[in-house]
């Protein structure tokens, strides 16, 4: 018998869905996501098990969350479950992100206040796990979006997990860990990148790097150790500063990693400060630094901005 956790989540005025909706769309073929106008159903997997977690929004003041677990004879508590996909769905939703705090800082700023006034509501949709986000942050260092979205679908059949409603279900660190190097290189994984993510998932598995703890202690009400997370993940060959702050934004919801090193953020920057000259890494960074403790959420803004005319 399966496990079914059902429970609402409600929604501030200015939600953002399409923002969220659109994070989830990447593949076009929806091995592991499905989107509609009104709905995500995401395969993952819960706790060694396959699941499906579904967001539905038919009622514009609230998100309908139900998690589907093949748990066959398991018995799982319904209590816990209940609060932590209470937890896991907010932290999806961006809703534990203080931008109400960051658009009164910004409301007077020279060069901000237009945009973040036009994108009043944005915030960054998380992915479902922290071995998710830094993976896809692995997956698409230096190559277009598209083949990256093709190297993580690959990577998502070869783990062969699937849940029963047919959804595939993105694979667990603990599943990664058996891979070797020579499993993932037919996947499309550079050798660097193959054996970053072997590895990523072995140093998860001997308790080294206790992502889903750390954030487990954050929706608690910790402060997260954003700092012994970088210096932990840069240790990682093949891991460097961009991949970690993205990894820290998408998985993490931390909103002050610099994100200096990537190409939108400094073209867009360059945009919107009227620049005829490119921004470099050093500028973007000086620039941002002024921003913080918000500088990766002033770069999901940047990321949304349209390109403006005469660029």
């Amino acid at each position: 018998m399966p496990t079914i956790i059902e429970t609402s989540i409600s929604l501030p005025r200015n939600f953002r869905l399409a923002d969220f909706l659109a994070f989830h769309q990447r593949d076009a073929q929806m091995l592991a996501e499905a989107v509609t106008e009104k709905q995500l159903q995401k395969g993952i997997v819960w706790q060694a098990m396959s699941a499906s977690l579904t967001f539905n929004f038919s009622n514009k003041k609230q998100a309908d969350v139900r998690l589907h677990i093949d748990s066959g004879r398991k018995k799982l508590d319904a209590e816990k479950l209940n609060s932590h996909v209470q937890h896991h769905a907010k932290h999806m939703l961006g809703l534990n992100q203080t931008i109400n705090e960051f658009e009164k800082y910004v409301a007077v700023h020279p060069e901000l206040e237009q945009l973040i006034n036009k994108q009043s509501g944005l915030r960054v949709p998380q992915a479902a796990t922290t071995f998710e986000a830094l993976t896809w942050a692995i997956i698409g260092q230096q190559i277009s979006v598209s083949a990256a979205v093709s190297v993580r679908r690959k990577f998502i059949q070869h783990a062969g997990v699937q849940h029963s409603s047919g959804i595939w279900c993105y694979p667990s660190a603990a599943q990664v860990a058996l891979q070797t190097e020579d499993d993932l290189r037919p996947l499309g994984f550079s050798q660097t990148k193959a054996r970053t993510i072997v590895e990523l998932g072995k140093i998860i598995e001997r308790g080294e790097l206790p992502l889903d703890n750390w954030l487990s202690d954050y929706w608690q009400g910790k402060a997260l150790p954003a700092q012994d997370i970088y210096n932990a993940l840069i240790r990682v060959k093949g891991i460097g500063p961009w991949t970690v702050n993205y990894a820290l934004l998408r998985g993490f919801g931390w909103l002050d990693g610099s994100l200096h090193g990537d190409v939108a953020v400094r073209r867009n920057l360059q945009w919107l400060l009227g620049r005829s000259e490119k921004m470099s890494e050093a500028e973007t960074q000086v620039w941002l630094e002024k921003l913080s403790p918000w500088r990766a959420l002033v770069a999901a803004h940047l990321w949304a901005m349209q390109k403006p005319e005469g660029f």
